[in-house]
């Protein structure tokens, strides 16, 4: 690795520590040559998880993506949404899979709205769900409230 400043390839670590909740080491380097100081981040490769949408088309899995989509959904709500975000992609990361449906990644996250805040779910499944009238939203409603 090259230093940022001067180019040279000799630097050495002045702190270590984790970062991203144990998922990756955040190392702060000293260049000897120029002085320069820059950090680095050391995480683990892995094998890239691919998200089967409705159409059939595929993309890779976007924790940024499913972060944006929580957010509308726990707005105003005490929620750690960046926590969610972290455990359904490990949870897809340590199934093995290398695709997974859309529609399996959102009934994961309505599983835990439901269990962590009632009006985020209910918002979540507004969107997931893409009810058509407010009769299919009422049903959708009634059922959360009889399993409640």
């Amino acid at each position: 690795m090259k230093c940022p400043y001067c180019g040279t390839t000799d630097h050495k670590v002045i702190d270590s520590r984790p970062a991203e909740e144990g998922l990756a080491i955040r190392r702060r380097r000293e260049c000897p040559s120029c002085g320069g100081r820059f950090t680095t981040y050391e995480k683990i490769e892995k094998i890239p998880l691919m998200v089967i949408k409705k159409d059939n088309s595929r993309e890779p899995f976007d924790r940024d993506k499913l972060l944006k989509g929580l957010l509308k959904a726990c707005e105003k709500r005490p929620v750690d949404v960046e926590a969610l975000a972290i455990e359904i992609e490990n949870t897809l990361s340590n199934s093995l899979k290398a695709e997974v449906n859309s529609a399996e990644v959102g009934d994961m996250v309505m599983e835990r709205l439901k269990k962590l805040d009632e009006i985020a779910y209910v918002r979540f499944a507004s969107v997931y769900r893409q009810f058509k009238d407010v009769d299919s939203f009422m049903q959708e409603l009634e059922k959360f409230k009889k399993e409640k």
